[in-house]
């Protein structure tokens, strides 16, 4: 016998869970005891429910693993909500725990009661809850359901009361990803044979890579492809580090800086082949021309079907449809390839800071130069995050993290406080403007209690920088209602006990990340620089 608050515990530790994040209740005391009973898995107490939210989605980025958070009733939950909404939308694993009222009062009108499933019905892939005979049982489905496919979150309910229930503890192997995971079909001999046939008539295919080519773990595969037949590759934010950037067919970054730059190759395409396209960070007919679109994923593509002629799907694994592609008999394509190294040296060049100045392109330049290859950086919603998703050297995939299927601003502490309790020997910096900054700064308690080793670089230009932008395009007033506090003259030392280093020069940035990265715990540093320079990189559309 065992009680469902240990068996809780023990399921999440079984199959690989780490770390549940989240804010206490008083139905959770249980499971919390029950945690810190279990070992090799721990509960980490965050300032607020997203913030534990958007820490169990990069744990599930990161391994695949379900990531794990719980709340309390009503508005725990809604806070919550908005990480789960991150987890769905950016397409990681999670379990989502909410305290539920009893049986008998759940349709009652009681204290903190809403319907939970209701409220998580649309951001999630399944919403359920466990009685005190199940608990294991509910919680190995959710999991298999939450890293099948698409992965994503689950919620699940937890009932008040049951915790210190006692219930028979059966031998229950753990097989959640064996059984519940599906898995892909092959190209069939049709499929191969549709795509020889568009893939041979093209002259200038294109290949736009996404984000579930990054889960697949394809790069070598990809670059293989490219090679053999000369295909220009384009990104969507979210699989930079997919495509070496310092490759002759590296294209660039989809929809982010200087991306009418990048429009210049894939405009000229009179075939698209996506592989692993996600359309929730953008929509095909959102950029490509009016070409035939092979499609490559789990699904079937979500497109306008009278914007684009031909879609062919290839509903498969995406390491043997490119196993496949690169295997047919088709010449090399006939890209002026001197032509696509010229146009990726000149988006570079101009994402590159004029000496001595001090604008966002130089706080990127110089603290890309001061991270080593291997270190992760998280970065906020706002204008430095076009600049970051184009301008910022990216060697493998999962070094550069962000949110852009839900795109929600206050990502990018919690992001990196995870990063580093995942991978505790890799330096970690979170990017942020100050708007995101004012949405999470009281989690730099929470950085502190944890003694996490990470770097927190604040852009301070006294506004909304991307919404600017979209006023300025429209022709409106281009501050109102976006308009942030300016910092004081005399800016504090510490947030929370967090040390902070404020620099508003070149000279002063420079030293401001020498001396971050050799303190111990997290360190703020506070950039003041100008926006005007975003104005003529960032090409936000309205």
């Amino acid at each position: 016998m065992s009680t469902v608050a240990r068996q809780f515990a023990h399921t999440l530790r079984e199959i690989g869970v780490r770390y549940v994040f989240g804010v206490p209740s008083g139905n959770m005391i249980d499971y919390i005891e029950a945690l810190r009973l279990e070992d090799g898995i721990e509960f980490v107490l965050v300032g607020h429910e997203a913030t534990a939210a958007i820490m169990a989605d990069v744990c599930g980025r990161f391994s695949g693993i379900p990531g794990a958070c719980f709340a309390t009733f009503g508005p725990g939950a809604t806070n919550l909500s908005t990480g789960v909404g991150e987890a769905f939308l950016d397409r990681s694993p999670m379990l989502a725990f909410t305290d539920e009222m009893p049986d008998h009062l759940l349709s009652r009108t009681v204290q903190m009661n809403i319907n939970h499933r209701q409220l998580f019905f649309a951001i999630t892939k399944h919403t359920t809850r466990f009685h005190s005979g199940n608990a294991a049982e509910v919680i190995l489905k959710a999991a298999g359901i939450a890293t099948s496919d698409v992965p994503g979150p689950v919620h699940i309910g937890v009932p008040a009361g049951i915790g210190r229930d006692l219930t028979v503890v059966e031998n229950t192997e753990v097989e959640y990803l064996r059984v519940e995971k599906k898995r892909w079909s092959p190209m069939m001999h049709q499929q191969i044979k549709k795509v020889e046939t568009l893939f041979a008539k093209s002259k200038k295919p294109i290949l736009a890579v996404g984000l579930s080519a990054v889960r697949e773990g394809v790069r070598n595969l990809l670059l293989a492809v490219a090679e053999k037949f000369q295909l220009p590759v384009v990104l969507t934010p979210m699989a930079k580090g997919m495509f070496p950037e310092n490759h002759p067919l590296y294209t660039g970054v989809l929809f982010h800086a200087l991306s009418n730059m990048v429009a210049e190759t894939y405009s000229k395409a009179d075939l698209v082949i996506g592989v692993g396209y996600d359309p929730v960070e953008f929509n095909y007919e959102e950029w490509m021309p009016a070409v035939p679109l092979i499609h490559i994923d789990s699904k079937e593509a979500d497109v306008d079907t009278g914007q684009i002629p031909e879609v062919l799907n290839v509903i498969g694994d995406l390491g043997t449809a490119l196993t496949e592609l690169r295997n047919l008999k088709t010449a090399t394509k006939s890209w002026d390839l001197d032509q696509l190294v010229k146009r990726r040296e000149k988006l570079f060049a101009k994402l590159k800071p004029q000496p001595d100045s001090f604008g966002p392109l130089a706080v990127l330049h110089e603290l890309r130069q001061a991270i080593p290859d291997e270190g992760i950086l998280t970065v906020d919603v706002g204008a430095h995050l076009h600049l970051a998703g184009q301008q910022w050297r990216t060697l493998a995939p999962q070094k550069l993290l962000m949110t852009n299927g839900w795109s929600g601003m206050g990502f990018a502490l919690p992001a990196a406080m995870a990063a580093k309790m995942c991978y505790p020997d890799l330096p970690v910096v979170a990017l942020m403007g100050d708007g995101g900054f004012y949405m999470t700064v009281g989690e730099l308690a929470t950085a502190k209690r944890l003694n996490l080793d990470i770097v927190i670089v604040v852009i301070y230009d006294s506004s909304l920088s991307l919404i600017n932008i979209k006023q300025q395009k429209k022709g409106y007033d281009s501050h109102y209602g976006t308009d942030l506090n300016t910092p004081a003259d005399k800016p504090t030392n510490h947030y929370f006990g967090v040390p902070v280093i404020s620099c508003s020069s070149l000279g002063e940035y420079r030293m401001a990340l020498n001396d971050a990265f050799s303190c111990k715990g997290p360190v703020v540093v506070e950039v003041r620089v100008n926006s005007v320079e975003y104005g003529n990189l960032v090409l936000q559309r309205v």
